[in-house]
C-alpha cells in the first residue's frame, strides 16, 4: 500500500472538512477516536462475527470492505493529527492470522483505547497494525483496502459538497 498517497489524500480531505465546517482551530482528537470506535462497531455489525444467536449471514464483501475503509480514514486522520504521517502498520504482523475474528475486533478496540491514553508513535503503529491484521482476517488484500479507501475518499468529498 502506498501510505504516503493515502496520508496525502486524507490530509486533503481533513483540511477540506475542517475548513468547510469552521473547525481549523478545534481540537478533534477525542472526536476522531470516538468516530473510529463507532466505525469499528459498524464493521463488526456487518460481519456479524459475534452474533452467535443469529443465523443471518454477514453483509456482502463490498459492504464490509467499505466499512473497513471508513476505519482507515480515521486511523490516517489520527496519524495526521499527531504528525505520524510516515507510520504505517507492521506488514509482517498484519499478515499474521493467528486469531479469530471476534478476538481481533476486541484487540482493535483495546489498541484504539490505548492510543487515546498514550498517543505515542509506537502505540499508533500498534493500533494501525491491529486494524490491518483485522483486514487480513476479513480476507482483504492491501490492494483491496487501498482501492476501497480511494473510492470512499471520493464519496466523502461528494458528501461534503452535498451538505452531508
Amino acid at each position: 500500500m502506498n501510505y504516503d498517497q493515502l496520508f496525502a489524500l486524507q490530509k486533503s480531505l481533513d483540511l477540506h472538512i475542517e475548513t468547510m465546517h469552521g473547525l481549523r482551530k478545534e481540537e478533534l482528537f477525542d472526536k476522531k477516536v470516538l468516530a473510529l470506535l463507532v466505525e469499528v462497531g459498524e464493521l463488526a455489525n456487518e460481519t456479524r462475527c459475534f452474533k452467535f444467536w443469529s443465523l443471518k449471514k454477514s453483509s456482502p464483501r463490498e459492504v464490509i470492505l467499505e466499512e473497513y475503509a471508513d476505519g482507515i480514514h480515521f486511523i490516517l486522520s489520527l496519524g495526521i493529527t499527531k504528525s505520524y504521517e510516515h507510520i504505517g502498520p507492521d506488514m509482517d504482523e498484519a499478515e499474521n492470522r493467528d486469531c479469530d475474528m471476534t478476538s481481533q475486533f476486541l484487540t482493535v478496540y483495546k489498541s484504539i483505547n490505548t492510543f487515546k491514553e498514550d498517543p505515542s508513535e509506537q502505540v499508533y503503529k500498534e493500533m494501525f497494525t491491529q486494524y490491518a491484521k483485522l483486514g487480513h482476517l476479513l480476507g482483504f488484500s492491501f490492494a483491496d483496502i487501498e482501492t476501497f479507501y480511494m473510492d470512499k475518499n471520493k464519496v466523502n468529498y461528494e458528501r461534503q459538497q452535498q451538505g452531508y
